[in-house]
């Protein structure tokens, strides 16, 4: 598949001038919003395996970290939210301010933002900046939600800063009038982990939201928004309007803005925010984006338009169109961030390019993990990530017949969810993870007959029989049909499946 438009003698520039006016077209009432924004357009080692640790082989260490989750888990949960900064910056302050320290690119966006951050960091890390990132949530294991160098801290780090904050977190416990919560701690612990390093750079991802988010103590140079859509809106609202007006938050004064394509009137919030503040746009769409996308074997090879020229030829070893506007927006954010666009016109090191997106890993976003069927994994939770993903496993893999396990959260658009999978799926198998928000198998499958009907639905409430059944479906067509499973619906039902395939 190409998205590049047929021509004997394709001009990369008419092509650049084709994307444009496609979104001109399609983002008319921006128009006067744009005129008051500076807008970016230049005239013109890497990581390595999947970043999913393994729980400690010392004992000991796996006894002290595991004492560390448990109290942890006994704060507030990441889902409640109490909007206000004033308790992490207490403790930051408390700390020294440790995230005034370096640089930093923040992230937030609906979907997207973990595998735009681990594209930024590879293409950072290529560069031969020692790197900072904090993502979230973990697929398995907590340590991989900071990563120094772009790898996972150790155990044996991740306890050695835990026990460092400690004593300051009890502090600002006994001053507040709630306790810290569970984001907040590890968005200290990742900001002072960055410090003590130290690091050049750090890739921060919101948890979620992002003017209350806990990570918004920093001042990014770069602000980036991937894709908004409607997601947590008990919590930033129920229009793309309202959760932009929240996520616009993180755009800071002088900032550089990353904007990938977004819906008209949370685009409009955001361009807003940005003349209020004098930072400088860069859209998808506009100044950067995608010239060409054709499926390859283990992902995908696309030309790139960067804020400084093309670049051609780069292989990205992830599947659907969604990573490979991921990959745009992650190399306007590094571009931004070097200064192209704004002091400078020339495009980055193509070599440099190529290497760090060709190495790009991005656990639990459509990934293999079996075959002879083929078995895979995608963190998908609500109705966007879903079309995106049934768009992805369709163009990527063209399964005669598809089997899905889903496990979701009962706080998501579950309806909204499975009617993005039912073209695709012939059967679904539902049932739950191990979570206390996991919505109960039995309301599931009530939801999925609804959508399917009765004889494409089967419940197995543990997650091991449901994808032992998907399996033994896929199989029923024989060694050579090309059946597959693709396992989805929460982060947690993903990292969970993965364990029992083997992985991590």
């Amino acid at each position: 598949m190409s998205e590049r438009p047929e021509n004997d003698d394709p001009d990369p520039n008419d092509a650049f001038d084709d994307m444009v006016e496609a979104e001109t077209d399609r983002d008319p009432d921006l128009a006067v919003i744009e005129a008051g924004s500076r807008t970016l357009r230049a005239q013109a080692g890497p990581p390595q395996g999947d970043g999913i640790p393994a729980r400690p082989a010392d004992p000991e260490v796996d006894r002290a970290l595991r004492g560390i989750e448990e109290e942890l888990a006994g704060r507030w949960g990441e889902t409640k939210l109490d909007p206000s900064v004033q308790r992490i910056a207490a403790l930051l302050d408390i700390l020294g301010s440790p995230q005034r320290a370096y640089p930093s690119i923040h992230i937030t966006g609906t979907n997207g933002k973990t595998s735009t951050a681990r594209m930024i960091e590879a293409l950072l890390s290529a560069f031969e900046l020692r790197t900072g990132r904090y993502t979230s949530p973990h697929v398995q294991s907590i340590t991989e939600r900071i990563s120094l160098d772009a790898a996972p801290i150790s155990a044996e780090r991740f306890i050695e800063t835990y026990r460092d904050i400690a004593p300051y977190v009890e502090m600002v416990d006994a001053q507040q009038e709630y306790r810290l919560s569970f984001f907040e701690v590890l968005t200290a612990m990742a900001y002072a982990a960055f410090a003590d390093a130290p690091v050049d750079i750090a890739v921060v991802e919101v948890g979620m939201g992002g003017t209350w988010d806990a990570t918004n103590v920093i001042d990014g140079d770069v602000a980036v928004i991937t894709p908004i859509s409607l997601d947590h809106t008990d919590r930033l609202g129920e229009t793309p309007e309202l959760i932009a007006g929240e996520k616009s938050g993180i755009i800071k004064k002088d900032a550089t803005v990353v904007l990938a394509q977004q819906p008209v009137d949370a685009a409009s919030v955001m361009l807003k925010r940005a003349v209020e503040v004098d930072a400088t746009v860069a859209r998808e769409g506009m100044e950067f984006g995608v010239l060409s996308r054709e499926v390859a074997v283990g992902g995908q090879m696309l030309t790139l338009r960067g804020l400084g020229g093309e670049y051609p030829e780069i292989f990205l070893p992830l599947y659907g169109a969604h990573q490979a506007h991921n990959a745009a927006v992650a190399l306007a954010a590094v571009e931004a961030f070097f200064g192209v666009g704004s002091e400078h016109a020339r495009t980055l090191d193509l070599d440099t390019i190529r290497s760090a997106f060709a190495a790009v890993t991005s656990p639990g976003r459509m990934e293999v993990v079996r075959r002879s069927p083929t078995v895979v994994l995608d963190a998908a939770h609500n109705p966007a990530g879903a079309r995106a993903a049934a768009e992805a496993v369709t163009e990527a893999f063209g399964f005669s017949r598809l089997v899905g396990v889903v496990g979701a959260s009962a706080d998501k658009d579950v309806r909204g969810f499975l009617e993005a999978f039912e073209p695709i799926f012939a059967e679904v198998v539902v049932t739950r993870n191990s979570s206390h928000r996991a919505m109960d198998p039995d309301e599931l499958a009530a939801v999925a007959v609804e959508v399917f009907g009765a004889e494409r639905v089967q419940v197995e409430p543990r997650l091991d029989d449901a994808l032992e059944v998907a399996i033994t479906l896929a199989e029923e067509e024989g060694e050579f049909s090309g059946a597959g499973v693709l396992v989805t619906g929460s982060v947690i039902t993903v990292g969970e499946a993965r364990l029992l395939m083997g992985r991590g």
